[in-house]
């Protein structure tokens, strides 16, 4: 339902008129916001982001906020995707043009990968949408150019290697936003980035490697994780028991699984409802998942058809507001799963045929299928020699993703063509990177026996 409140500014330099014009206004936004000062991190008068992060668990199932605690102390990447409210109030002290898109809200490396089209293609491109809303272009490149640098510091990779990919980040970012201002806007929209490409950016023996990890992916479906995630139980299947990471809980029963469904079918398009109706519910179960977003109400639904290999298994994923409304204006939405649904289905080419949201009050959720041909990068096992083409399809696709919402001949024009802006970003990226890195280091001190916050 949308909301009747104050609404969000929306794409501000969405007129339509002449791209040359609306290139010109961008490169006038130079007087006013000068490329070079996207270098700047100024820290002085910064909140404890520890405290951030504290208000941050306010919704959280207290017994799993210790779990995202430990996940985050792993290292100042994992602090990094634990902590985007945090990023969130930093980016807002820093300066913006004005022109705004659907932003991802979490652009860091590891939310960008593969997705299955509705055709049963892969697909490379955003992969979370917890945090999108309408808000600056710039915020989406710097968190994405940032991810890369404390990346690649945490796995050991040269400083020089980190600081070309925040370098290819930004300048592909800027490329392929001058060529989509370029492009009619249906082209733009029905563009897509192939997982084609992330065979192209390997070399050598590390080609084969992608060539299987796609393989895998392909096989990454419902009917992979049934066998892996649910067990036989007297004529019927039923979630195996994982403490705490997948259990049984006494909140969701029979009732709440059909009260939750049925709200779900609402929001589904009528061909999709027929499709839905077509499977009975056998059993629901609490995951815990990733790293920012452990704490928050997260269910699994097994779902089968007419037979016991038919599986549909949902995630029923809790929605709150964006870590972005305090600083970008509250979301037009009322419901924050319509709020990501909507956002994904923008910054997305093609979005999972069973994405929709459900629920009310204090109980607000988007769903989407558990398992769907998705895949990531390991980092862990990222070759140097990749870390660079990675980031270029980064910035390609986030590039695509901002064009398809925003103004790209207003963004480009004020890029322009040359690397000012590109070097100004890295500038800031390694900046914010130290500050990452002693964020992380003040958060694993509070975390020792008897210490506590005194920032």
């Amino acid at each position: 339902m949308a909301d009747t409140g104050p609404q969000p500014d929306g794409v501000v330099w969405g007129t339509w008129g002449m791209a040359g014009a609306r290139a010109e206004a961008g490169r006038e936004l130079r007087k006013v916001v000068p490329r070079s000062s996207h270098a700047v991190w100024d820290p002085a008068g910064r909140p404890s982001p520890l405290r951030l992060l504290e208000e941050t668990n306010r919704h959280r199932v207290p017994e799993l906020v210790p779990i995202r605690a430990a996940r985050m102390r792993a290292s100042p990447f994992a602090f990094l995707r634990g902590a985007p409210a945090v990023m969130a109030h930093d980016l807002s002290t820093t300066p913006v043009t004005g022109i705004t898109v659907q932003a991802c809200g979490d652009a860091h490396l590891l939310n960008f990968g593969l997705f299955a089209t509705p055709e049963r293609n892969l697909s490379f491109g955003l992969n979370d949408f917890d945090e999108t809303l309408p808000a600056p272009w710039e915020w989406d490149v710097k968190r994405l150019a940032i991810s890369f640098v404390v990346a690649g510091r945490t796995v050991g990779f040269d400083p020089a290697v980190c600081r070309r990919a925040a370098l290819a980040v930004v300048g592909v970012y800027r490329e392929q936003v001058a060529r989509y201002a370029g492009m009619r806007l249906l082209e733009v929209w029905y563009s897509r980035v192939d997982a084609a490409e992330m065979v192209a950016m390997a070399r050598g023996r590390r080609r084969r490697e992608v060539a299987r990890r796609l393989d895998r992916a392909e096989h990454h479906t419902n009917l992979d994780a049934l066998p892996r995630l649910t067990e036989p139980v007297g004529g019927d299947r039923r979630f195996v028991e994982d403490p705490p990471l997948l259990t049984h809980v006494d909140d969701i029963d029979e009732r709440w699984v059909t009260e939750v469904l049925a709200s779900y079918r609402s929001s589904l398009s009528d061909e999709r409802r027929q499709l839905l109706d077509r499977y009975r519910a056998h059993d629901a179960a609490r995951k815990v998942v990733g790293v920012g977003s452990v704490g928050t109400r997260c269910y699994v639904l097994l779902l089968l058809g007419h037979r016991h290999d038919d599986p549909l298994l949902l995630q029923v994923k809790q929605a709150t507001s964006s870590v972005l409304e305090p600083y970008a204006g509250r979301s037009r939405y009322r419901h924050p799963g319509h709020r990501v649904v909507n956002g994904q289905r923008l910054l997305q080419t093609a979005s999972d045929i069973f994405l929709g949201w459900a629920g009310d009050g204090a109980s607000r959720y988007y769903i989407r299928q558990l398992w769907d041909m998705k895949g990531s990068i390991n980092l862990e096992t990222l070759d140097p020699a990749d870390f660079v083409p990675y980031a270029r399809l980064c910035g390609w696709v986030l590039a695509r993703a901002h064009a398809r919402s925003g103004d790209a001949a207003a963004i480009g024009g004020y890029l322009g063509s040359s690397d000012r802006f590109d070097r100004a970003v890295v500038t800031f990226a390694e900046a914010y990177a130290d500050q990452t890195e002693a964020d992380y280091a003040a958060f694993t001190r509070a975390a020792a026996p008897g210490a506590r916050d005194t920032g």
